[in-house]
């Protein structure tokens, strides 16, 4: 017969650690000063920027509309226009593969299009940055391509902060590799009267890093009344998470059952936010999506436990209900371990190989995972054992008490 584990021992012990954590966490909330919200949540712009020298420049005076688009493989011009038809011109690294070489094609194959040269012509093309906009127009103003050399020197954080803090309030964070000169700035915007002007970012940054040194990868605007319109729906979605879970979990279940499974993911809530407060982790959209991924994680394995439950005591009905949730535990320990770890596996890889807010995603999906399994077995479990023992009792108590008769 498989050793039945004794959780119920260490209920009342992980409801104090519990309490005790939350505290914690709650009280940094305070001490830290409130929530590192994102852009999302407060108003102000965001920019993400890299440091990167011009490679060339380019004009377009002909017909039609031009756009010019990169890939990592290489650059496409297409030409379109009322009586313009076959102006597709595609142009691969691999057949140019300096800047010279490329140089030459573009100004050769494409009619009216300009090219000035600004960098060394022996630099690779593969180096060339290529910017998240999509599809940017050609026109008589110089379009200018970047490049970044896979052994460039990184740039400290603290010369972009330098740029930038004389326009007012700003955070500044690295993304992806130190060499890739990649950052992202926030600014904060109090009135939406007077805002932000995201080109005194960019020439504040040119005469900290030199003129043609600086591109703007992607730039984000939120409003007060906006950013406030979405905290309170985060709220509110929250909120109804809840109250949804413990509908269906009464359905399906017992009261005290739907219950407990509502504070356990309560309780995966509470200390996720706890981690989020203290780490200094960014609140945004990303953080929310986190957080209700890990409350669907949480039920899901509460209401397999709960399920066993009910199984079992159906099967040993001699059993009393600590006996019967101890070995319920026992015989899902091994499934839950399993999922975890797999589960585990998969968001850790996302923690390692990825940057900016997935990574964050990934690291409050790993806390939230390990919160989960512990908050089913100790929280949700422990209270369906406190209700069976005491309030079940004292009801049985108070009924017999009103059962005899008065003298």
């Amino acid at each position: 017969m498989k050793r039945i584990i004794p959780f119920s021992k260490y209920f009342l012990p992980a409801v104090i650690f519990s309490v005790v954590v939350i505290a914690v966490g709650i009280s940094g909330y305070f001490v830290k000063g409130g929530f590192n919200l994102g852009v999302d949540f407060k108003a102000g712009l965001i920019q993400e920027i890299q440091i990167a020298p011009s490679a060339f420049s380019m004009t377009y005076n002909g017909n039609g509309n031009a756009a010019v688009s990169f890939s990592r493989t290489g650059i496409d011009i297409v030409i379109t226009g009322a009586d313009i038809t076959g102006q597709d011109h595609r142009f691969d690294y691999s057949a140019y593969p300096s800047l010279k070489a490329l140089t030459d094609a573009l100004a050769q194959q494409v009619t009216n299009l300009t090219v000035n040269t600004i960098a060394d012509d022996s630099i690779q093309s593969t180096w060339f940055v290529y910017s998240a906009q999509a599809n940017p127009q050609l026109n008589n103003n110089l379009y200018t391509v970047h490049y970044l050399p896979p052994d460039s020197t990184p740039v400290d954080i603290s010369e972009v902060r330098e740029a930038v803090e004389h326009l007012g309030s700003a955070s500044v964070q690295v993304l992806g590799a130190p060499q890739d000169r990649h950052f992202m700035i926030r600014m904060d915007d109090n009135d939406e009267d007077q805002r932000i002007d995201p080109e005194k970012i960019f020439s504040s940054l040119e005469t900290g890093f030199g003129e043609g040194n600086v591109i703007v990868t992607r730039a984000d605007y939120v409003g007060s009344r906006f950013s406030k319109q979405l905290s309170d729906q985060a709220g509110l979605l929250l909120s109804l998470t809840l109250l949804l879970i413990l509908i269906y979990a009464s359905i399906r279940f017992k009261p005290q059952f739907a219950i407990g499974a509502v504070l356990a993911i309560m309780h995966d809530a509470f200390i996720m936010v706890s981690f989020i407060a203290w780490t200094r982790m960014e609140f945004n959209t990303t953080t929310i999506a986190a957080i209700l991924t890990i409350l669907g994680y949480s039920i899901n394995d509460t209401i397999v436990i709960f399920d066993r439950v009910r199984e079992t005591r159906k099967i040993f009905p001699d059993y009393t209900f600590v006996q019967v949730l101890n070995k319920a535990i026992t015989e899902t320990l091994g499934r839950t371990i399993i999922t975890t770890l797999t589960t585990m596996l998969a968001v850790l890889s996302l923690y390692i190989f990825t940057t900016g807010s997935m990574k964050d995603f990934a690291l409050a999906l790993l806390v939230g995972m390990v919160s989960g399994v512990y908050s089913t077995i100790f929280i949700a479990s422990g209270w369906t054992h406190f209700w069976e023992k005491y309030i079940k009792k004292s009801t049985k108590k108070k009924q017999k008490q009103a059962a005899v008769p008065a003298v």
